[in-house]
C-alpha cells in the first residue's frame, strides 16, 4: 500500500519502520531536513520536507496516489488538520495521533466532523496497558484480544515452581486443564511449544487463561503477588496523568507521583486533587528514601528520559520487593534490557502495533487482521483474526487443518464464550480467534495454513 507519514519523531520513526518491514510503499513529511535525512536513509524511504497541513506539500508527497495517511506530529492541531487536508484532497483512509486529555475526550465527534477512519492516543494506550499490569502483579506482560475477554499473559517460572521439569500435556492434567501455553522463551529462543513439550525453571512462559482463574494459577505454581494499593509514578508527563485518573477510577489505588518541574506538579495537583504531586528529582535516592518507596506496591517509571527509567528500576529492585513497571522510548534499548527486573513498556511499539492491525485490516475483504502484537523482541507475532465465511478455515476441525509449523491457535471466541481451542472444535463465521506464531506478515486466516 501507499502510505504517507507525517512527523518524523520517535513514534512516525517507529511506524515508518514497521511499515516498511510489512513491504510498504512509505513517504515521510517532516519540517526537519537533517532528522528525515536520517530517516529516509536508514528505512529506505521517501521523505519531503515541509508542512502537512500544506496542500502544496501534500502534492509533492504523492497524496492523490496514497492509500492511508497518518499524522503523528507532537502537535495534535497539525495532525487533525492534515488528516483533513488529506481527505478532502483524496478521500484515503486517515490516521491521526490525539494525545490532549480536551481533544481526545471528543475524539468520537472530531473523527465524525473530520472523516478520520482512525484516532489513536499513545499515552493512554500505554497507560491502559500499565493498569493492567498493576491490576495483574504477577505477570511480566499482558496483551487484550476479544475486547479485553481473552488475556495472553508472560511470567517466569521461578525455581521450585510445580512447573518445573514437568511437560504441557502433565501440566494440563495435573495443575489447570484451561491453561494453554503458547510460547516458550528459553535462552532468547522463542518456541511454539507441542504437548510434549517439558518446561523448566527460568523458562518465561506466555499463556491464555481466564482471569478468574489466574490467581489460583499464580498460587499454585509459585508467581507470588501481593495486591497493589498504592503506586509511585516516577516523572509527571500525559502517560502519568492518564495512568493516575485510570486508577483512580477504575480503582481505590492510593497514586504517588514525583516529578522535577515545578510548573507540572501544580498543573497535576489541580487535574489531580485525588493524588499526592511532589517536586523532586527521581535521581535523588534521598528524596526516594523519604518517600519511602521500598513501601509501595509498585514503582513505575515513566519520565521523558530512558537511562533515567533505566536507573530508577534498577534502583527500586534493589530497594524493594514491589512490582516495577518502567518506560523505554527507543525501542534500540528494548532488547538490550529484556533481562531487567522490571516489566518494559515501550509506547512507540504499542502505536506501532496499532498501525501495523489496523494496515493488514484493510488489505483484505475477509478473514480480516483485528490486531497484532509483537512479542518476544518481535521474534512471535499474536494476532486476531475474525472468521468469514468465505474462509477455508470454517467448519473443519482443528486436527484437520494443515495449519503451518510454528503457530497456534490459541483462543476462539464465539459470542461473549472464550473456547479454548482442542482438536475436534471447529472454525465459524463470526468467530474471533487469536493466533501466536514465529511466522511474520499474516495479513488473512487463511495465511494460517500451509500453501
Amino acid at each position: 500500500m501507499n502510505i504517507i507519514i507525517v512527523g518524523c519523531g520517535k513514534v512516525g520513526y517507529a511506524i515508518a519502520s514497521q511499515l516498511t518491514d510489512e513491504g510498504h510503499e512509505i513517504t515521510i513529511i517532516d519540517t526537519d531536513a537533517a532528522r528525515l535525512e536520517r530517516a529516509c536513509s536508514s528505512l529506505d524511504t521517501n521523505g519531503v520536507v515541509g508542512n502537512g497541513t500544506a496542500y502544496s506539500v501534500l502534492l509533492e508527497a504523492g497524496i492523490n496516489e496514497a492509500d492511508v495517511f497518518i499524522a503523528v506530529t507532537k502537535h495534535d492541531e497539525v495532525n487533525l488538520l492534515s488528516c483533513l487536508i488529506a481527505k478532502k484532497a483524496n478521500n484515503c483512509h486517515t490516521i491521526a495521533r490525539v494525545k490532549k486529555p480536551e481533544y481526545y475526550e471528543e475524539i468520537e465527534f472530531l473523527s465524525n466532523e473530520l472523516g478520520i477512519s482512525y484516532a489513536f492516543n499513545p499515552e493512554l494506550m500505554t497507560a491502559k496497558e500499565i493498569f493492567m499490569l498493576i491490576h495483574t502483579p504477577a505477570v511480566l506482560e499482558i496483551d487484550s484480544f476479544a475486547k479485553n475477554s481473552v488475556n495472553l499473559m508472560k511470567a517466569k517460572i521461578p525455581e521450585g515452581s510445580s512447573l518445573d521439569n514437568i511437560s504441557l500435556r502433565e501440566m494440563s492434567e495435573s495443575i489447570n486443564s484451561e491453561v494453554l501455553v503458547c510460547i516458550v522463551e528459553r535462552n532468547k529462543a522463542s518456541i511454539i511449544p507441542s504437548g510434549d513439550f517439558v518446561l523448566k525453571a527460568g523458562d518465561s512462559i506466555s499463556f491464555v487463561l481466564a482471569m478468574k482463574q489466574a490467581y489460583s494459577f499464580f498460587k499454585e505454581i509459585g508467581l507470588k503477588a501481593k495486591p497493589i494499593r498504592n503506586v509511585v509514578i516516577a516523572g509527571g508527563g500525559t502517560i502519568s496523568y492518564y495512568l493516575a485518573k485510570y486508577l483512580h477510577d477504575k480503582t481505590r489505588v492510593f497514586v504517588k507521583i514525583i516529578e522535577p518541574d515545578k510548573s507540572v506538579c501544580e498543573r497535576l495537583s489541580s487535574q489531580l486533587p485525588h493524588c499526592m504531586v511532589i517536586n523532586g528529582d527521581i535521581n535523588d535516592t534521598d528524596l526516594l528514601e523519604q518517600e519511602d518507596i521500598s513501601d509501595a506496591d509498585a514503582l513505575i517509571g515513566l519520565s521523558e528520559i530512558d537511562e533515567e527509567n533505566i536507573v530508577f528500576a534498577l534502583y527500586a529492585a534493589k530497594m524493594s520487593k514491589s512490582k516495577i513497571i518502567t518506560k523505554i522510548n527507543r525501542s534500540e534499548f528494548y532488547g538490550a534490557f529484556v533481562d531487567l527486573p522490571a516489566s518494559l513498556i515501550c509506547p512507540r511499539n504499542i502505536t506501532a502495533e496499532s498501525m501495523i492491525g489496523f494496515v493488514r485490516h484493510l488489505e483484505n475483504s475477509y478473514g480480516n487482521v483485528d490486531a497484532v502484537y509483537k512479542l518476544n523482541n518481535n521474534a512471535v507475532e499474536a494476532l486476531q483474526f475474525s472468521i468469514d465465511k468465505s474462509s477455508k478455515v470454517v467448519g473443519t476441525p482443528l486436527r484437520s487443518l494443515n495449519l503451518k509449523d510454528n503457530l497456534l491457535i490459541c483462543s476462539i471466541s464465539r459470542g461473549s464464550q472464550a473456547i479454548k481451542p482442542r482438536g475436534n472444535d471447529t472454525l465459524e463465521p463470526g468467530d474471533t480467534i487469536v493466533v501466536v506464531t514465529t511466522h511474520k506478515g499474516l495479513h488473512s486466516v487463511d495465511d494460517i495454513l500451509q500453501k
